[in-house]
């Protein structure tokens, strides 16, 4: 008779637990790194891979709502600055270089119509269609007085501490 072997099931280690996912810093607000960020976001995704994207500083203005909003709370002096100075949204981005007063951009816009390439706000949908986890920076928020509302729906709002929770059980992390 043929010995029993029985199997039990270890845990891994701490040092021995699978990562995945792709974590990224989304730092800026120019529109060639923004498309960047988001083909990168939606190709992982399609992928199964998890994504967490976060939005700090000049990045915020990705994730901005375009037109007139209404406040729940007055804005300071500084905060109306920051608003009337950065780009509202995904379509009001430029380009980082070859900008040429907005011309640039608009022949990017232009040609990627042409060869079916999805714009920003269309990548954007896609990744929140696919779960891409979008968290915005409160602190950054704090800073330029943006209010929870004058942002798209469907993000998270938290600090870098959310932000390495995600990075810490990622294979990759970017910043852009």
């Amino acid at each position: 008779m043929a010995d029993l072997a029985v199997v039990t099931e270890k845990k891994p280690r701490e040092d021995e637990r699978k990562i995945e996912g792709l974590s990224m810093v989304v730092f800026s607000s120019d529109l060639d790194k923004a498309l960047a960020a988001f083909i990168i976001a939606n190709g992982a995704a399609a992928m199964d891979i998890p994504v967490t994207m976060f939005f700090t500083f000049w990045g915020t203005n990705i994730m901005r709502r375009e037109g007139p909003i209404q406040l729940l709370e007055k804005k300071t002096f500084m905060e109306k600055m920051f608003g009337w100075m950065m780009p509202k949204g995904p379509n009001k981005l430029v380009l980082s270089k070859m900008n040429m007063g907005g011309m640039g951009t608009m022949m990017m816009k232009n040609e990627m119509a042409k060869k079916n390439v999805y714009n920003l706000p269309k990548l954007i949908q896609e990744a929140r269609d696919q779960g891409v986890r979008m968290i915005i920076c409160t602190m950054s928020m704090d800073i330029m007085g943006f209010k929870k509302e004058e942002l798209l729906p469907g993000v998270e709002f938290g600090g870098v501490g959310k932000f390495m929770a995600s990075a810490d059980d990622s294979r990759t992390t970017l910043f852009i």
